[in-house]
């Protein structure tokens, strides 16, 4: 199949299994849609046992050629970032900049670590040959939290503003340093000695700081442009210049794309919407944007619930993804509770801050992607498989269940702002 009978295939699945989610399940969309792509699966490989082995086959075919980090990594991620950056208050993501900061960083390599050593210990327990470099690649894998599963869940939840602002941020901006810690340890686990600690350093200056930079002078150009125009077919067409030339552009001089668009995406967002649009224009581009990102994550969550039909399955990998997901939650709790302890001498947080961010902390398409993305290897089938399961659980049970852990601890008000 080419590239646009593929296309047409996912759309199409996609519609249709969003149609029977709100006719039937009433989930929210995404939660369905992989629920239902994760059912399919399993009726095709449960075929598959019983004789149909033609279906399995083809399916497998249709979704092996699809390749899962190029699709989102190089194509869906920028613009699900700047739909999801499009509407953060700016002002809001200002008072717990250093929050999010912390946690989008030291947090993620802190968890890696975590994760790592507890992996290692259930790997050498189940008899898994899997060396410690490959464990903290795991680690590395699984740690950030996706702003495309948590930006779905979020708008459902009731969070309070501000535990909404500190995990959305957190999920926007933590791509870009894990991305780094991926490159990082992928380096040492193949094997390259000229990685060192002063290149490890410079690799987060350049793709972090750099990011940031570019995106502000993408943003910069973006808002320029728009002033200049009161057509919101045009300013539709910058934006989309902006997220697709603009991440392109920062791949090529190696500073984090994910980082550039998220920054251009609060300015336009904010000072572009405000003083650079006519309502009509507002209007117009954020439900153009709306639309996009629905179509787009309704597309990767029905992909994400298809590779389940070509992982490699093996009794031992099912069990360690079984006793890591507790760990990844505990390596969670650890990071956030502790960063949380020390932000508290100087500001107040929400009751149950700790435990929401834990559970709210979900992991989705990016870990997946990123496991997806290392050179054949029996480490990474192991890596493939423990990812998938974790990300299984953690955008349906925690997805599912984060709403009730907010409306518990903050009650049936839980939208009102309990933190400064």
């Amino acid at each position: 199949m080419n590239l646009l009978d593929i296309a047409a295939l996912l759309v199409t699945i996609a519609a249709l299994f969003a149609y029977f989610n709100h006719r039937y399940l009433h989930l929210p969309r995404v939660i369905g849609l992989m629920v239902i792509s994760l059912g399919m699966s399993l009726a095709i490989i449960a075929g598959g046992k019983l004789g149909l082995g033609g279906i399995e086959s083809h399916a497998e075919t249709i979704v092996g050629s699809i390749d899962f980090d190029e699709t989102l990594m190089h194509g869906m991620l920028s613009f699900l970032l700047f739909a999801g950056a499009l509407h953060v208050d700016l002002s809001d993501l200002l008072k717990q900049k250093w929050v999010i900061l912390i946690l989008a960083s030291v947090g993620v390599i802190v968890s890696t670590v975590l994760i790592g050593v507890a992996a290692s210990a259930v790997f050498g327990w189940l008899g898994i040959d899997m060396p410690f470099i490959y464990c903290l690649l795991l680690g590395a894998v699984i740690s950030p939290t996706d702003p495309i599963a948590v930006l779905g869940i979020l708008k459902t939840a009731g969070a309070p503003k501000s535990l909404e602002i500190k995990i959305t941020g957190e999920s926007l901006f933590n791509d870009g340093f894990a991305v780094v810690v991926f490159i990082v340890l992928a380096g040492l686990a193949a094997g390259e000695a000229h990685v060192n600690a002063g290149e490890i350093a410079w690799l987060f200056v350049e793709e972090a700081l750099g990011g940031a930079l570019f995106g502000l002078a993408l943003g910069g150009v973006a808002y320029y442009l728009l002033k200049q125009s009161d057509d919101y077919q045009l300013e539709v067409l910058i934006t989309l210049a902006t997220v697709m030339g603009g991440y392109s552009l920062a791949t090529a001089i190696h500073v984090s794309g994910p980082i550039a668009v998220v920054i251009a995406g609060l300015l336009v967002g904010n000072h572009g919407r405000l003083y650079a649009m006519s309502n009509e224009s507002r209007a117009n581009l954020d439900t153009f944007w709306e639309l996009l990102d629905e179509t787009l994550n309704a597309i990767l969550f029905v992909l994400m619930g298809l590779e389940l039909l070509v992982l490699t399955y093996d009794g031992r990998y099912l069990l360690a993804a079984l006793l890591i997901i507790p760990v990844t939650l505990l390596a969670r709790f650890i990071t956030v509770g502790t960063l949380v302890g020390l932000f508290r001498f100087a500001r107040p947080f929400a009751a149950g801050v700790v435990k929401i961010l834990t559970w709210g902390g979900l992991r989705g398409g990016v870990s997946v992607a990123l496991a997806l993305s290392l050179p054949p290897s029996p480490e990474r089938d192991v890596i493939v498989a423990v990812t998938y399961v974790v990300v299984v659980f953690s955008v349906i049970v925690q997805g599912l269940s984060v709403g009730h852990l907010i409306r518990w601890i903050h009650g049936p008000r839980a939208a009102a702002d309990t933190d400064h």
